[in-house]
């Protein structure tokens, strides 16, 4: 099975994160794209009590397509969320040998060399970047890692400033979800 994984905060999930699941879809063919929402992510401030509701607003958004998949992986471990503890389950969990796709915003992969065991990570993953905000990727920085930059407008919407909107450019479904629960006011 032809997979790439999507993992994020999802504070919340909104249309930028859709679009670049369904460019990965179109562009490379995969089978399925499996968000992992995490449950407290090491290099963000959050509110560990949203956790709960970041990933019943990425359930919402997967339930609308077929390829997409959600991933409790994360969630269920209720601690920090290592992406190269993830990866090892995913590879293991669906027996895959070859590095494993995963989509990345530049904004994440500019600061991929601080994460743990990125020397670990970097042999397991191809990364799938997608442009972000003003960041770039110098090639000879990141030589060493797998990753193709996928050449798309830069897809530009601020989790903060769609939580400070309380509305703005998510699914429907997520926007009613925030609103029936009160979140982000």
């Amino acid at each position: 099975m032809n997979i790439c994984i999507f993992p994020g905060t999802f504070n919340p999930i909104h249309l930028a994160h859709i679009n670049m699941a369904n460019i990965a879809l179109e562009k490379f063919g995969f089978d399925k794209i499996i968000f992992i929402p995490a449950y407290i992510p090491p290099h963000k401030q959050i509110d560990n009590n949203l956790a709960k509701h970041r990933f019943n607003m990425v359930n919402l958004v997967c339930d609308k397509n077929p390829k997409f998949e959600l991933s409790d992986i994360e969630y269920k471990s209720e601690s920090k969320s290592y992406t190269i503890i993830t990866v090892k389950k995913i590879r293991e969990l669906y027996n895959i040998n070859e590095k494993l796709n995963m989509i990345i915003g530049t904004d994440a992969f500019s600061k991929i060399k601080s994460w743990y065991k990125t020397d670990e990570l970097k042999e397991l993953v191809h990364f799938i970047v997608f442009p972000r905000g003003n960041d770039t990727i110098d090639s000879k920085r990141f030589s060493e890692y797998s990753y193709e930059l996928i050449n798309t407008e830069k897809i530009d919407i601020s989790s903060t400033e769609l939580r400070e909107q309380h509305k703005g450019k998510t699914s429907n479904e997520v926007k009613e979800y925030i609103i029936k629960n009160g979140l982000y006011n």
